[in-house]
């Protein structure tokens, strides 16, 4: 990325780039006090000799590059400034160890309060796009991904979910650690933590972390789970992360969210009309988690996606097919505002409900012009070349050239980069997505 994103340009130093995050927080539940060290390992994006790194609410009280005890530091509201003892030229690599402490809180954002959240007994992160420095301190763009580790001590009857691969927990002084390790590359917003009175249970290869009292509950709503997995390993190429973990909170909550690896839902979503969250939250893994945009006006290749996956499993499990769900969801797109452009919606309305269902009918209106054995291919390829790795629109535009030979122009430039809402292709004989 040259330059700040322009949709969050408070957030995120672009002259260098983390190569890891080594994470130990020691939280406690009942007084909302985190602990915190945190080790990133960077490499200079071109000649520096300060760094910003994104922190807020919580107070660094000790910093130190390559292990410097005379490294100097300065902190604002949002942001550490941290001064290297000698400039380092790019592709040069460096560490900077910061201990920080506090009470974790949400930020608030256009977008809401986002970040920390205590719950009634436990905490979770919602971190996206711009919450993940209400936690630890980091380079805060989507663009910038790294490996993780995640330790987490906490008390002894809490249990601890977060992106990674989980240890075992050990006692360390009559308390419970917690450690999680990640080596796929993973974006700041898509960290989390989850912590609470959760049992664990298992359907099918997925996880499920849940209070006790939800345990059958949570079994009957999740128990499409394995099918519907398969059902997108089949449209869109194999799981691509190393977990696939649930969190379901006790408390009610606004909306589910995914991470990398990691979805949370609320005890409210659990009854039927929430049925349609669960293959939406499960297809980020493939698309916003894998495949994931590089700046925030691509917003679309994220949650069209995900809406139109929502489509291919109704589809496949005997509900409205995905030609239905298209014209049911024109006909509501026809009667709102045509002030909206897919490719850059702005910063206010990038998670208007519009985006993302437009970015689904774009997706509609592919698979109607190229049939869909090819369109099928188109999103195999998209899933399979760019796996781990950030995306931007014109990235597409070139897996549709790639794949079809041909560029398209007109179909894209009508449903991405214009407010007038195109008209759907006419209906195929509904070839599959499914390989």
């Amino acid at each position: 990325m040259s330059g700040h994103d322009p949709y969050a340009p408070q957030s995120g130093d672009p002259t260098f780039d983390v190569l890891s995050y080594d994470l130990d927080l020691d939280y406690r539940v009942r007084t909302n006090r985190l602990d915190g060290r945190a080790v990133i390992n960077a490499v200079a994006a071109e000649r520096v000799r300060t760094v910003a790194l994104d922190l807020i609410a919580l107070r660094a009280t000790r910093v130190r590059v390559d292990g410097n005890p005379r490294t100097t530091f300065r902190q604002g509201p949002r942001t550490l400034r941290v001064t290297l003892p000698q400039p380092v030229d790019a592709g040069e690599e460096f560490s900077i160890e910061v201990a920080y402490a506090g009470a974790p809180a949400p930020r608030r954002s256009q977008w809401g309060t986002i970040g920390w959240e205590e719950l009634e007994d436990g905490s979770l992160v919602a971190a996206q796009p711009t919450g993940a420095p209400t936690w630890f301190p980091c380079n805060d763009r989507p663009d910038d991904r790294a490996r993780y580790r995640i330790a987490v001590t906490t008390e002894s009857d809490y249990t601890v979910a977060a992106t990674g691969v989980p240890r075992p927990p050990v006692t360390v002084g009559g308390r419970l650690r917690w450690e999680f390790v990640s080596e796929v590359p993973t974006a700041t917003y898509l960290a989390a933590v989850h912590i609470g009175r959760y049992r664990e249970q298992r359907i099918g290869a997925a996880r499920f972390m849940q209070p006790a009292t939800l345990r059958a509950e949570v079994k009957r709503a999740f128990s499409d789970v394995p099918r519907m997995r398969a059902c997108f390993e089949a449209a869109f190429g194999p799981y691509p992360q190393e977990e696939c973990t649930f969190v379901v909170t006790a408390d009610a909550l606004e909306i589910p969210l995914e991470a990398q690896g990691l979805m949370v839902f609320g005890a409210n979503h659990l009854d039927d009309e929430s049925a349609r969250l669960i293959p939406h939250e499960l297809a980020h893994q493939w698309f916003g988690n894998s495949v994931g945009v590089g700046v925030w006006r691509d917003i679309w290749l994220n949650e069209g996606f995900a809406c139109f996956a929502e489509w291919v499993w109704s589809e496949a499990s005997g509900g409205p097919t995905i030609a239905q769900l298209a014209a049911l969801h024109h006909s509501r797109l026809s009667g709102l505002p045509q002030d909206l452009v897919l490719s850059d919606p702005g910063s206010a309305m990038m998670f208007d409900d519009r985006v993302y269902k437009r970015g689904a009918l774009l997706l509609e209106a592919l698979r109607r012009t190229l049939g869909g054995d090819t369109f099928g291919e188109l999103v195999r390829r998209w899933a399979r070349i760019h796996r781990h790795s950030v995306v931007s629109t014109e990235d597409f535009r070139a897996c549709v050239e790639l794949v079809t030979g041909e560029t398209h122009a007109a179909l894209l430039d009508a449903w991405l980069d214009q407010p007038a809402l195109p008209s759907l292709p006419p209906a195929g004989p509904g070839d599959s997505v499914r390989g």
